[in-house]
């Protein structure tokens, strides 16, 4: 089949991403996918026949991306669909999974694994196992939200019972849960414990990235959900070695929305790319473990970057995104800088531009240890180097707590070009030469 210029998507992976799987596509490098997403982890985390946590798009095969390579992708537009969502601090069931809820959840009264379900009425129990009829989804509130969105998807509010139980009752309608997508909607749990509460609306998306080299659950498609996978009584788990060959799609970091430009590591022919998880706004740090989900139509365009090998994703932030310290320099901070340097006879300065490099990890420590670790790889430096660079010019933000970290720094132009990113940040940046 040869490469189409634009791909439309609206089917998705049973909450496992599988390279051995047939995937969309082929997308030309440089075409465009438009997703239509269904809503990421409490609706899918209330689905137990889903096998990772969310609900991801399949993967689409980008023409021309080898293992090596990176995917370009450039997020052109994240427009909310849903109406109304619903979120909050989860509670899990032991008896209602085997060992994770997220992939592995099973009916307490049968003992299916991974069973179809139905609703029936609205509340914690109104998930049932299809084959015997017993409450199962895996996880409930410990304190949950209703959240509506004026037409505008400019502000949310937080509802009262009466009116979460009003749209309990008829959840895919108000999610706008797309005709593909098999989750449950969260709605049907009729959360109400913050009436009133108004949040501004942000949207980014919570999953883009890459396939990852062998059969993972999306949700764990990253270093600190991963950790979950080591030692796993399920058939996904994986030990050090083996979670290696995630790709770090699964990053819930603010920063990712319309405006950004993500770099991917290829680590299946045709890389693969797949959309999910968006959230209509988050603080630093997921701090709650979720946020509002929501269904949502995405807009990207991808290029294929040969040859720039790395192990997980950089990102080019919105100018307004970048931290105060990583922003590109000004004409006349430039020339400040001159000035001193000429009185100390140094002959110029530094050119720099801002990056910013993923880390994932078990914890925090760890997400940071190997943030700068894949910097001081990818630009030939040390990690002290990195480091230092980091901490006068950059900073290091939580994505998601326990474990995804966005470092940014400014790096020299001369080492931007050496790896074939200079045009992308000097565009993203309207820098010049």
């Amino acid at each position: 089949m040869s490469a189409l210029q634009t791909i439309l998507v609206n089917e998705y992976t049973n909450a496992l991403l599988d390279p051995n799987e047939p995937m969309l596509g082929p997308v030309r490098d440089g075409g465009r996918i438009i997703v239509n997403t269904a809503a990421g982890c409490w609706g899918p985390m209330l689905t137990p026949e889903l096998k990772g946590g969310h609900e991801v798009s399949k993967p689409v095969y980008v023409e021309g991306a080898e293992p090596g390579d990176a995917i370009v992708i450039r997020i052109e537009s994240v427009q909310v669909t849903s109406d109304v969502t619903s979120s909050g601090n989860d509670k899990s069931f032991a008896d209602r999974a085997n060992g994770d809820g997220f992939v592995a959840g099973k009916c307490p009264k049968c003992g299916a694994v991974n069973p179809p379900t139905y609703i029936e009425g609205i509340g914690p129990d109104a998930v049932r196992c299809s084959i015997c009829g017993a409450p199962c989804a895996p996880f409930v509130f410990s304190n949950g939200y209703t959240m509506a969105f004026d037409e505008n998807k400019q502000i949310g509010i937080a509802l009262d019972q009466a009116a979460a139980e009003t749209v309990a009752r008829d959840g895919r309608k108000y999610m706008q849960t797309p005709d593909n997508a098999i989750q449950n909607p969260v709605l049907v749990l009729a959360g109400h414990d913050l009436p009133g509460m108004v949040a501004r609306l942000r949207p980014f998306v919570g999953q883009l990235g890459t396939t990852p080299a062998r059969p993972f659950p999306d949700s764990h498609n990253a270093g600190d959900f991963g950790a979950f996978l080591l030692g796993a009584p399920h058939e996904y788990a994986m030990t050090e070695e083996t979670l290696k060959d995630k790709t770090d799609g699964h990053m819930d970091i603010n920063k990712v929305r319309a405006g950004a430009v993500l770099i991917c590591p290829v680590k299946v022919p045709g890389g693969g790319v797949y959309v999910g998880d968006v959230h209509a706004m988050q603080g630093e740090g997921e701090i709650a473990g979720h946020t509002t989900d929501v269904s949502a139509v995405v807009e990207l365009q991808v290029f294929v970057l040969k040859g720039l090998r790395i192990d997980g994703p950089l990102l080019l932030p919105r100018i307004e995104d970048v931290p105060y310290l990583a922003k590109p320099l000004t004409a006349d901070e430039k020339a400040v800088a001159e000035k001193e340097a000429a009185k100390w006879n140094q002959v110029g300065i530094e050119d720099s531009a801002p990056i910013a490099v993923i880390g994932t990890g078990a914890n925090l420590n760890l997400a940071i240890d190997n943030g700068l670790a894949r910097a001081g790889e990818l630009f030939d430096m040390t990690v002290p180097e990195v480091m230092n660079r980091v901490t006068v010019t950059g900073a290091i933000e939580i994505g998601r707590a326990p474990g995804v970290v966005t470092i940014s720094l400014r790096v020299p132009v001369a080492k931007l070009k050496e790896k074939g990113l200079w045009e992308l940040v000097r565009d993203q940046y309207h820098l010049f030469d």
